[in-house]
């Protein structure tokens, strides 16, 4: 059930939309992120592996 928002309901639902926006982008650098510590650990414990 969507509530009458009135004059409010641009402000409102752009409001959300942005929100939900910068929540994705978030979403995406934080897996971005992951990938790029997860490929340099494992350059470092290979490394690690054939030095010794």
């Amino acid at each position: 059930m969507i509530p009458d928002l009135g004059k409010y309901a641009g402000a409102v639902l752009s409001s959300y939309a942005i929100s939900l926006a910068l929540l994705a982008v978030l979403v995406v650098l934080s897996l971005w992120r992951a990938a790029r510590v997860r490929r340099q650990l494992e350059e470092v414990e290979s490394r690690r592996t054939s030095d010794g």
